[in-house]
């Protein structure tokens, strides 16, 4: 408890010292810098969420926003307004206009949580917008340009997920850019004490 509540040591130091994480902070340390989109997959606790912040705070967008989208917690009905925003009556209660989440992402990175679970139409648009870097709102008639960099978590194999028809592959391969897959504690024991 008292070294709990010590000075916090560097999130690398408090991942473990196993050569499977060496290898992963090795691979932020090379991927950090660029603009490349990233996909990092691993089981649900392995950190991914964290290691895409580490990714955030290494690069130069590190001083602009990180947005987290949990994909599989939006409703279906409202993962494009969530994305895109929407025009002031675009829609039956669309009171007033709204940003969506690549719009304050802009600048930064935009962090997509369980990306897997985004349905066709959805993952189209999204392909759209990586590709173009550009947003249209709900209910909008022009353009918005955005400067996000994308990286994308999950648990599932997307390669396979792409292999079954489950993923597009058009979008599979644009967010591959750079693969990061984060091994379960039981499969790096040693850093069990750390």
């Amino acid at each position: 408890r008292k070294k709990l509540g010590q000075m916090p040591a560097p999130i690398e130091e408090t991942m473990g010292e196993s050569p499977q994480i060496k290898q992963v902070l090795n691979q932020i340390n090379i991927i950090a810098p660029t603009n490349m989109t990233v996909i990092v997959q691993g089981e649900s606790g392995t950190g991914k969420e964290l290691i895409s912040q580490m990714i955030h705070q290494k690069s130069k967008r590190k001083d602009l926003p990180f947005v987290a989208v949990d994909c599989g917690a939006i409703p279906e009905t409202l993962v494009e307004s969530e994305f895109f925003g929407y025009e002031k009556g675009a829609f039956t209660g669309a009171d007033e206009r709204k940003e969506g989440r690549f719009e304050q992402a802009d600048g930064g990175t935009l962090f997509l949580d369980e990306i897997g679970n985004l349905c066709d139409g959805i993952q189209m648009k999204l392909l759209r917008s990586i590709q173009e870097r550009k947003i249209q709102h709900l209910g909008g008639k022009k353009d918005i340009k955005v400067d996000v960099r994308i990286i994308v978590a999950t648990k599932i194999n997307l390669y396979d997920a792409m292999k079954a028809g489950r993923f597009r592959d058009d979008l599979f391969h644009r967010l591959n850019e750079f693969h990061i897959d984060l091994p379960p504690l039981r499969e790096r024991k040693e850093d069990i004490p750390v």
